[in-house]
């Protein structure tokens, strides 16, 4: 609701309570007292606009949600099952941007395009959550983000420890952009980091029962979740977004997924499972899912996201 329609309806009300008080036979004295009291605090009724922030994937959609509850209005860039890496901005994205009080993005290379389209909006107070910030980032070999060198891999979100530090950072921005509300945002967001430590708790305590340790992914997003849990990434099969893999890669994939015998593949929604397929048959294996970015039937909330993925892999790992 715009300012101009909270004032009319603000108003109509006013006007409605005087007609009601003037027909009881109530004193002048007493009515003009009423509507003081009225004015002090109709600016604090639930017409107050919402704070609108912006998010480039489903988690931090999520994760925004859950802090800001009704008093955010939350848009996302990517919709449920796009790639941030395949991803090409719209004018429509910019045009969101240009009147939003907070943009949180995972940083470390992800968003490559979100620096250019922030610009572009011209929105010079926008307040930008850089989740990445303050996160010692894992630079491995199967890293494929950051400039030449670099290597960080910025799937963070998919460790819930890490995840939680990114709840934190969503707080404080909340909260700088929305001050008179910081005791609503401070106590959602302390709910939702009990969430995650009880996630992170279901998730220890189930791979702990398992009797396989490596697996094989399509794409290198599990390195953080891995390192938080003791599991270890055998091979990425597309270790650069659409690069297919050479005979030479796909020979070491079909050895290691024979090795490691849980004969499976750890495919992805976001991208093409065909050589996912084909490997999976050269080596008799099959293709299972896992979600990295959720926001699909099942997988809406990152809680669900995460319970996913570690029942997929518990299937086969245990």
């Amino acid at each position: 609701m715009t300012f101009s329609c909270r004032i009319q309806v603000n108003i109509f009300f006013v006007q409605s309570v005087f007609m009601i008080l003037k027909e009881a036979n109530v004193r002048k004295s007493s009515i003009i007292t009423i509507l003081f009291f009225l004015f002090l605090i109709l600016p604090h009724h639930s017409y107050a606009e919402k704070i609108k922030v912006i998010a480039s994937i489903v988690p931090l959609a999520d994760f925004a949600r859950q802090v800001g509850g009704d008093r955010i209005d939350v848009q996302l860039l990517l919709p449920p099952g796009a790639s941030p890496h395949t991803y090409e901005p719209t004018p429509k994205a910019i045009r969101e941007i240009n009147d939003a009080k907070v943009f949180i993005k995972i940083g470390a290379g992800l968003e490559n395009w979100a620096e250019k389209i922030i610009t572009a909006s011209g929105n010079k107070g926008l307040i930008i959550v850089d989740s990445s910030k303050g996160i010692q980032l894992i630079r491995d070999i199967h890293s494929h983000h950051s400039s030449p060198g670099s290597r960080a891999d910025p799937h963070i979100w998919l460790d819930p420890v890490i995840a939680s530090d990114i709840v934190t950072k969503i707080e404080k921005a909340l909260i700088e952009a929305d001050p008179e509300n910081a005791r609503i945002y401070e106590k959602n967001a302390l709910l939702y980091r009990e969430k995650l430590s009880q996630l992170d708790k279901e998730i220890s305590d189930k791979i702990k029962t398992f009797k396989i340790k490596e697996y094989i992914t399509f794409h290198p997003a599990w390195n953080y979740f891995s390192k938080r849990y003791g599991l270890r990434v055998a091979g990425v099969i597309e270790e650069l977004p659409g690069k297919e893999p050479s005979p030479k890669h796909v020979a070491r994939i079909v050895r290691e997924v024979k090795r490691i015998g849980s004969k499976v593949i750890f495919a992805e929604p976001q991208f093409n499972p065909k050589i996912a397929e084909a490997i999976a048959r050269e080596s008799g294996a099959r293709v299972l899912l896992l979600d990295p970015i959720g926001g699909q039937e099942g997988r809406e909330t990152y809680v669900k996201m995460m319970r996913y993925n570690i029942s997929v892999i518990e299937s086969v790992m245990k």
